[in-house]
């Protein structure tokens, strides 16, 4: 019951905002206006190859409603390693609505509400073990759920505050260059996803938060954030089944906070000049951590007088810095050139599973002509997730203990290949994976001596994204 009014809440509060804004159409000025800036929004659809904001009426002076609705489906399939050859159909459909009014003052409010219909099954969780660099961003349960709900009061570029349902990867941690790739990992980094409670802040769970954005001004932008500390909070089966619908709206489990420093230049899209830009991020989760080796009482947890109760830590922790360059071959800002991306992230050892986390790769911009509308995208990027000294030893010790030769984890890898063909209004993505040590190396659940690591896996895929 509490989960269904809930719902009916959220439900309340979109429809309360499209009749209100519907009721304001008959002041309208004019019909098909061309958008405002839509910089500040332009996370209500994360995938930047298939945003489209449509103004549909100049409701008043100085008010505004867009919308924007992308599908996405993919056909990935794993040929050889993993747990077992296959492939999966999945796919997303995302609405968002958002409106806004600027007053005299120049403050523009803002409320935006997204939600997902997501089908199919995931590639990762059938046939590769559940790896740590999850094949496809898109990979969730099956579940339509609401995902975003915020208001925003903003002023041009000085100041930004936003409160409500919010996803940390709609902004944070992310690299512009590096979400033409279709792994997860080019997007929440594998390493976030991975430590924190439930993965984090991010698709498919969002949580209750405020942030709060300053600038840019003179190529220098703070953001800082502060999140209920576990999206889904502690409970029986997997945390999207335990918030199945998005609407726990969850304030009771810790916090976690983010800041975000980011120097740069040429990084509004009316600058002359290629963007290029350096960020710096840390930050802090207040729940309570296992140990990844030892128990409450010091011993190994894979010591036969072991309690198998984890020993607790305090916090968690970790920070990471993120390149992206941009050289275009023309005169001026254009669309077309060599973009680079790098990241780099860290963690404690004792307390996480991926204690080190590295990215980086090229897009070229602009293979094929496609006058009018985005350009081609080329891309090769490369990621590396590094398991913790606390979850290596334990293996060792598990060595040590059984008498038997477990696999030791020592990393995951994935290197990645593709292609977007841009068309109006669709594009079309085909993929090359190759998936090195999944799960970090862990013993394959299909060999009864567990003694044999997953094998490496090499998946081939097709993404068709759509905006209408």
């Amino acid at each position: 019951m509490r989960r269904l009014a809930r719902g009916q809440v959220a439900c309340a509060f979109f429809w309360f905002l499209v009749l209100t804004v519907w009721s304001s159409s008959a002041a309208a000025q004019g019909v098909g206006d061309p958008p405002a800036d839509t910089d500040s929004y332009a996370d209500a659809c994360p995938n930047p190859l298939t945003r489209d904001w449509v103004s549909r009426a100049d409701l008043k002076k100085n008010s505004q409603l867009t919308y924007c609705v992308n599908y996405t489906g993919e056909a990935l399939g794993n040929v050889s390693g993993g747990i077992r050859p296959g492939g999966i159909y999945e796919g997303r459909l995302e609405v968002a609505l958002d409106y806004r009014h600027k007053n005299q003052a120049l403050w523009e409010t803002g409320v935006h509400v997204s939600a997902d219909q997501i089908h199919g099954r995931g590639l990762s969780t059938n046939y590769l073990g559940n790896n740590i660099l999850t094949a496809s961003g898109n990979e969730a349960e099956r579940a339509t759920r609401l995902f975003t709900l915020w208001l925003q009061e903003q002023k041009e570029d000085a100041i930004s505050i936003r409160v409500g349902q919010l996803a940390a990867d709609d902004e944070f941690a992310q690299s512009k260059n590096g979400s033409t790739f279709v792994n997860s990992t080019f997007g929440w980094p594998g390493i976030l996803a991975s430590d924190l409670p439930s993965n984090g802040p991010a698709y498919p769970l969002a949580t209750p938060g405020v942030r709060v954005s300053l600038g840019p001004q003179d190529g220098f932008s703070l953001m800082a954030a502060v999140f209920n500390g576990d999206p889904a909070g502690r409970g029986l089966g997997t945390p999207q089944s335990r918030d199945a619908g998005g609407t726990a709206f969850r304030l009771n489990d810790g916090a976690f906070a983010i800041v975000e420093a980011a120097f740069g230049r040429n990084q509004k899209d009316d600058d002359k000049e290629a963007p290029q830009a350096v960020k710096l991020g840390a930050w802090y989760n207040t729940e309570r951590f296992a140990d990844e080796r030892f128990d409450t009482a010091g011993l190994s947890l894979a010591n036969p007088l072991s309690s198998h109760l984890p020993a607790r830590h305090r916090g968690d922790y970790g920070g990471y810095v993120i390149v992206d360059l941009f050289f275009s071959p023309k005169v001026g800002r254009s669309p077309e050139g060599l973009g680079i991306f790098a990241r780099v992230a860290a963690s404690p050892s004792d307390r996480n599973l991926v204690s080190f986390y590295a990215d980086g790769g090229l897009t070229w911009t602009g293979v094929r002509d496609t006058e009018g509308y985005q350009k081609d995208v080329v891309g090769l990027g490369l990621a590396y997730a590094g398991i913790g000294d606390g979850a290596r030893a334990l293996d060792r010790d598990a060595r040590f203990f059984g008498g038997i030769g477990h696999p030791i984890r020592d990393h995951e890898a994935s290197l990645e290949l593709t292609y977007v063909c841009q068309m109006r209004g669709w594009a079309v993505q085909p993929d090359l994976q190759f998936i090195f040590h999944p799960g970090g190396h862990v013993p394959d659940p299909t060999d009864p001596t567990k003694q044999r690591a997953i094998r490496d896996a090499v998946v081939v895929g097709l993404r068709s994204m759509i905006s209408f």
